[in-house]
């Protein structure tokens, strides 16, 4: 097909697609004139012409000014470039780098560096020289260095005691591929004084790579050898599922950096760019989707690119360490974030146990239930037609049926079939119904029945998620390949889902835990609301409770319906509800969800002192924190757009109350995973989700796993409300929930 082709035929077309064609139709000739590259253009090629060099700084510098490009202008020149009008940024949310090296120890002194004590017990001494930042970008070329594949026993044997006399060292376990399960272990890169680095490559033989990696057990499972690096869960995985677990403090630039610039990016490369003014080989980051494959590159690159990342992680451990202090964020990292990565690197090996049988028999049903429902909705229509497609289905619904009296289109023209615009529809029509159920049953066919059996790992039989530390604004953490966290529970179909997932084996159950209620508990921790505090404190429904005040009757009278719409505005309230949103989720009038609110912050009024005053902590700080001290930066909480500002004014109020959350289950994952390690339980911790941890419980030790768990989990941060976790046992996840 072409443009012309497209122009000749839109007599075929309909609806404002139509029309919109039809009237700017030079404008649609012009366009591909403009986009259309001219092969021949009189354009003479200058190889000289086109090699890097230096920039003109003070010109680059002047178009920077004058365009307003303060965050590349930044990366270039230093942290104190300042472009005018939008650079000042909210108080502690950008301040300057004062870049630092690692302290320059040969191997052999390397012992020299410490871990110091108390908060500093955590805290790793790395310090060093300023790293210039005013000369652009500098590349492995530019920089001296000393980075050595060392191949003989000799040598190797040389590195092992230079390791072993150190109390820090920087790792990398370099991978050919990006999945820790399959991939093949190529080598290890380590660094301890920056600018030096070492690499060990493995035999292609399997014996002799694993001999070659059991000489450095001892190291890595030390736990007086504190390890730093960048994205050590991957590391920390790959070596865990070949038998080895490290051990010592953890200091992970990436982490680190999560914490000090939530809203950046996390990557080596950007990092190396923004701290040291360095550019480094590209997909030097270990466990990175989009990595090259490293299968076809020499020997020499993939040794080159490995040392070149443990000494760069090195060097922005150093550099990102004071950081943490400044912005207040020791605590988070250390007592939090640090000690959960080999918490996640265990649950991550250990996986889950999925039964395909029972999905794939569920599968069936969804098929065979699609086509009775496609039957239904055909025949309704009187005509067969493709229910997948928007354009056949919004002519069904519209043209056909005539459902709705004005229906949306989209900007191309077709009728608006999205979820959104069909709920609003079903309540009056059966086929619109049948259409979302239908909708649902595929969805819940494509991406979990036929989905999860795909992602079993053949040698375990189990399904191996992978969990993100940095992935989210707030601290919550985030699943992938495949996604747990979504996993459906609300409706009959999804219970289905939940059902296929079992224990290890007979001896064993699944134990689910679930924070009960938590982010309204936080609430009222935070806000030192009387009123929910006296409905939690002393046991009472908070639902029920908040429905009595605000409908201003007796407890005993709330109804079902009161308690309903109670319910809808004490969770909305931390994400901001507005009267509209109620009203459209409660299907009530506009007035009655203004009223409701109305009423509700008139009975509660230290949830709007709460809200308020978070706001305007916002403005004046630039952040907002969690109980912990966890930081997120609200970037536009000042800004003079009303629909920007009022969405970071909800982003304010939520964090503190989602992040606060996060922090709790992740301290109680920590304490728990010690406690069953240190008891030597069989236990095992495998998933999280949201406010939910699920174990594969040893059937003997269920009385203590249970009591363990629950204590762990409601004393993981202390607030004015009592914490409650709800616990079950049961023969699949659905049953234990």
């Amino acid at each position: 097909g072409s443009v012309e082709n497209l122009l000749a035929r839109t007599a075929e077309l309909k609806g404002r697609l139509k029309e919109s064609l039809e009237t700017n139709r030079d404008i649609a000739l012009l366009s591909k004139q403009l986009v259309t590259i001219m092969c021949d253009a009189p354009c003479p090629c200058d190889l000289d012409a086109m090699k890097l060099r230096p920039p003109n700084e003070e010109a680059l510098k002047a178009l920077f000014v004058e365009f307003e490009f303060n965050s590349i202008g930044r990366r270039l020149f230093g942290d104190d470039f300042k472009a005018g009008r939008g650079f000042e940024s909210p108080v502690g949310s950008a301040t300057p780098v004062e870049a630092a090296a690692v302290s320059a120890a040969t191997p052999s002194e390397a012992g020299a560096s410490t871990v110091s004590g108390g908060q500093a017990d955590t805290a790793l001494a790395l310090t060093g020289e300023p790293v210039r930042r005013d000369a652009g970008l500098t590349l492995l070329a530019d920089v001296p260095h000393d980075y050595r594949t060392l191949k003989t026993a000799a040598e190797i044997s040389g590195l092992i005691q230079a390791l072993q006399a150190s109390e820090v060292i920087c790792f990398k376990a370099e991978t050919v591929g990006a999945d820790v399960k399959e991939a093949r272990l190529d080598g290890l890169a380590f660094s301890v004084k920056p600018h030096e680095s070492f690499y060990v490559p493995l035999p292609a033989n399997a014996e002799q790579a694993a001999e070659r990696l059991e000489a450095f057990r001892p190291i890595l499972e030390s736990a007086r050898i504190a390890k730093v690096g960048h994205n050590l869960k991957f590391d920390l995985t790959v070596l865990k599922w070949r038998g080895i677990s490290v051990q010592g403090k953890l200091f992970d630039a990436m982490v680190a950096h999560s914490l000090i610039e939530p809203d950046q990016r996390h990557s080596l490369d950007y990092l190396a760019e923004v701290y040291l003014g360095y550019s480094p080989g590209k997909s030097v980051e270990a466990g990175q989707q989009e990595q090259l494959s490293l299968g076809d590159v020499a020997s020499e690159k993939i040794a080159e690119r490995a040392m070149e990342a443990a000494d760069l992680a090195l060097q922005l451990c150093a550099v990102l360490e004071p950081l943490l202090k400044e912005k207040g964020q020791e605590r988070v990292f250390y007592e939090v974030e640090s000690p959960l990565i080999p918490v996640l690197v265990d649950m991550e090996r250990e996986g889950i146990r999925l039964d395909s049988a029972a999905l794939a028999e569920f599968a069936t049903q969804l098929s065979r239930q699609m086509s009775e429902l496609e039957k239904s909705i055909c025949q309704a229509a009187g005509r067969e037609f493709n229910l997948n497609s928007p354009r056949q289905l919004g002519e069904v619904l519209f043209e056909v049926l005539k459902i709705g009296e004005k229906p949306k289109k989209t900007k191309t023209g077709q009728y608006a079939t999205d979820e959104q615009t069909l709920m609003a529809l079903a309540p009056e029509n059966e086929v619109v119904q049948r259409l979302l159920e239908y909708r649902g049953a595929s969805k819940l066919k494509s991406t979990y029945a036929d989905a999860l059996p795909l992602a079993i790992w053949p040698k375990t039989g189990r399904i191996h998620t992978t969990y993100n530390q940095v992935a989210t604004t707030t601290g919550r953490l985030n699943s992938q390949n495949p996604n747990l966290q979504n996993i459906p529970i609300r409706t009959e179909r999804g219970q289905e889902i939940r059902k296929a997932f079992v224990p290890r084996d007979t001896e064993h159950r699944l134990l689910s835990a679930d924070y009960s209620q938590i982010e309204l508990r936080i609430i009222a921790a935070l806000s030192r609301e009387a009123g929910l505090l006296e409905a939690f404190n002393t046991g009472v429904d908070v639902h029920t409770a908040t429905a009595a005040r605000v409908y201003g009757v007796a407890l005993a009278d709330v109804t079902s319906e009161m308690r309903r719409k109670a319910k809808m505005v004490n969770y909305g309230i931390a994400y901001g509800i507005s009267a509209f949103g109620l009203a459209q989720r409660l299907n009530i009038p506009r007035k009655e969800g203004a009223e409701i609110i109305d009423q509700y912050f008139r009975q509660f009024s230290g949830i709007r002192q709460f809200m308020d005053g978070t706001i305007e902590f916002a403005r004046k700080n630039g952040y907002v924190e969690t109980v912990t001290g966890r930081r997120r930066y609200i970037r536009d909480i000042n800004s003079s757009n009303a629909t920007v500002r009022s969405s970071a004014e909800r982003n304010a109020i939520n964090a503190p109350i989602q992040g606060t959350a996060a922090d709790m289950i992740k301290l109680a994952m920590i304490h728990i995973h010690a406690e069953l390690n240190r008891r030597k339980l069989r236990t095992r911790m495998l998933l999280q989700v949201h406010d939910e941890l699920v174990f594969d419980l040893f059937q003997p030790d269920e009385a203590e796993v249970l009591a363990l768990v629950k204590e762990k989990m409601r004393n993981a941060i202390k607030l004015e409300v009592p914490i409650e976790v709800e616990a079950g046992v049961g023969q699949t996840w659905l049953e234990a929930h």
